[in-house]
């Protein structure tokens, strides 16, 4: 039985530190320039949890060592007993001293403590973990991630701010049919049956980059794994894990941000490390909605272009994940004409309505549809980063409106942007951070 008293001291995900953003000012911009696409954040951090699959040296490259996500989860793996340093744009991971199996961490909670929690039974027999964290997305429970750990034979339970999991005789491995395509639970079922006894075998997983990253790292450490599409994949579990050298795959929000900004204020962008196949869908849709862009082998250059009117739902991948439709939501804003979303995944993902509408953009929400009247005369506000990807639409709107934008609790915006302030000041935005 895991014991924990951690409760006194869980500090929630809407809790900002003090050496985090607080205020993003931004005005009419025109962005111009070269911005290079840093290491995919919902990447890096299933990879960091990856390292406690193994006791040997890791080296994560692209790694993007600006980002609150991943700073908050170098600093577990810390607490765990891992050696952790950034050396350029590497993080070295490496194992001192014995790993405990129970996270005693006073700090902000992410959701990757999920992908900890499967880490560490995994490997020890056992975990503990404050309970998640991370955007607050409407109904968004870890009932599946307990289904993955109770399905390979552990035991699951809460206590006192802890998700807590057992299975002293190790894991077994077991079909594992996930009732939707989920992408953490498929990201667990793969730590997870990396080490298990015998077979695994996941049944409608989402198959998707991060998770093709997560499994190429892992087969290089000595994982089996097989793919057979969005069909199943089969892992076939180890003794132990080795070390290893991976490169993260660049992050598609990131390119995706950089492209919608730079068509909404007409600018001129030239953006290298940009993952082409990860966004196949999202540029089909821009390019049909007046975007221009032109390719080249590694970056995409934004010139010119103008918004029309979008019309988008999302889905698993290769198409418009729940994360892009805020940043649809600003090209519809600055469209000529009415555009509609529809969130399949998380249908009350649309709080940022609110925010929106303080700026002059008129929408309203049908039959679970978000509904925009594009092409009003935006104006700048204050408004708050309800999550992290509001705050990045927010920051684009207030490239756009008259007046000055002031977005508060901005620190929601680092949690997945490396070095966000920088990057947009390289390109001429008008910005400001406290």
């Amino acid at each position: 039985m895991i014991k924990s008293n951690l409760a006194e001291v869980y500090v929630t995900e809407d809790q900002a530190q003090p050496d985090q953003l607080t205020t993003i000012t931004a005005s009419r911009s025109q962005l111009s320039g070269k911005v290079s696409v840093s290491g995919a954040k919902n990447s890096v951090l299933r990879l960091m949890a990856a390292t406690l699959l193994t006791d040997q040296r890791v080296a994560i490259r692209n790694y993007p060592a600006r980002l609150l996500d991943a700073i908050v989860h170098k600093g577990m793996l810390e607490h765990l007993g891992k050696t952790c340093w950034v050396e350029g744009s590497t993080l070295i991971v490496e194992e001192e001293r014995p790993l405990s199996s129970v996270l005693d961490w006073n700090g902000r909670s992410i959701r990757n403590t999920l992908l900890v929690l499967g880490a560490l039974t995994a490997r020890t027999g056992s975990g503990a973990v404050p309970l998640p964290g991370g955007c607050d997305l409407g109904e968004r429970k870890y009932d599946l991630h307990e289904f993955v750990l109770r399905s390979l034979g552990a035991k699951v339970w809460t206590n006192d701010g802890m998700l807590c999991a057992e299975a002293p005789s190790g894991l077994t491995g077991a079909d594992i049919v996930l009732p939707i395509r989920s992408t953490g639970a498929t990201e667990n079922a793969l730590l997870c049956g990396s080490l298990a006894k015998g077979e695994t075998r996941i049944w409608n997983p989402h198959v998707r980059p991060e998770i093709l990253d997560l499994i190429r790292m892992l087969r290089a450490m000595g994982a089996e794994i097989e793919v057979f599409g969005q069909e199943s994949i089969r892992v076939v579990g180890v003794d132990a894990l080795g070390g290893v050298q991976h490169t993260t795959i660049s992050d598609n929000m990131e390119a995706l941000t950089w492209l919608i900004g730079a068509t909404i204020t007409g600018g001129d962008v030239e953006i290298d490390n940009f993952p082409h196949a990860d966004l196949e869908v999202p540029l089909i849709f821009l390019r049909e909605s007046g975007a221009k862009f032109y390719r080249s082998d590694d970056a995409i250059i934004v010139r010119g272009g103008s918004c029309y009117p979008i019309e988008i739902s999302t889905g698993p991948f290769p198409g418009i994940n729940s994360d892009m439709q805020p940043l649809f939501a600003v090209y519809g804003a600055c469209a000529r004409g009415k555009s509609t979303i529809v969130d399949l995944r998380f249908p009350d993902r649309y709080s940022y309505r609110d925010e929106f509408e303080k700026m002059g953009v008129s929408s309203r929400i049908a039959n679970g549809a978000l509904l925009l009247e594009g092409a009003a005369a935006l104006k700048g506000a204050t408004v708050r980063a309800l999550d992290l990807r509001a705050g990045i639409a927010l920051t684009l709107l207030g490239l756009v409106a008259e007046g000055e934008t002031r977005i508060e609790d901005a620190w929601q915006v680092e949690r997945g942007y490396n070095d966000i302030i920088g990057k947009l000041l390289s390109l001429g935005a008008n910005v400001r951070a406290v």
